[in-house]
């Protein structure tokens, strides 16, 4: 069986937001690769401007974001980053438990538009975490 593997950032155990590789099995139908249906809610069509920043945040619900053009520079407090550039997807799923409070100092990412290319994503919101 293959797989495709697709970057997420999620939360890890004590809260904080980190990046993994969330695997999906593909099986050959009929000639062509495809994973099970998975099931979503919505999607929206996103375009931010050139020096789009986004301070501190979780994602809440899970959302898958394809990059259609631009570059959107994914940021932890740790430090680590990641690009996504046209034709990459990942999942933003990090969240708060219930009842949480957003702590300025510890939760979420941030979300950048690095370079001056218009960014155009696609928003699926997923119907449960992976």
């Amino acid at each position: 069986m293959n797989t495709i593997t697709i970057p997420a950032i999620t939360s890890d155990v004590t809260g904080l937001s980190v990046f993994k590789e969330v695997e999906y099995s593909v099986e050959d139908y009929n000639g062509l690769m495809i994973s099970e249906r998975q099931g979503a809610l919505n999607f929206r069509y996103r375009i931010s401007e050139p020096g789009y920043f986004s301070t501190w945040h979780v994602a809440g619900d899970p959302t898958l974001i394809i990059i259609r053009s631009g570059t959107l520079r994914m940021t932890l407090r740790n430090g680590e980053y990641r690009d996504f550039s046209s034709g990459d997807l990942f999942i933003a799923q990090d969240k708060l438990d219930n009842n949480e409070v957003f702590d300025q100092q510890k939760n979420g990412h941030t979300a950048e538009l690095i370079g001056d290319q218009l960014l155009q994503a696609v928003h699926i919101k997923l119907s449960k975490s992976v």
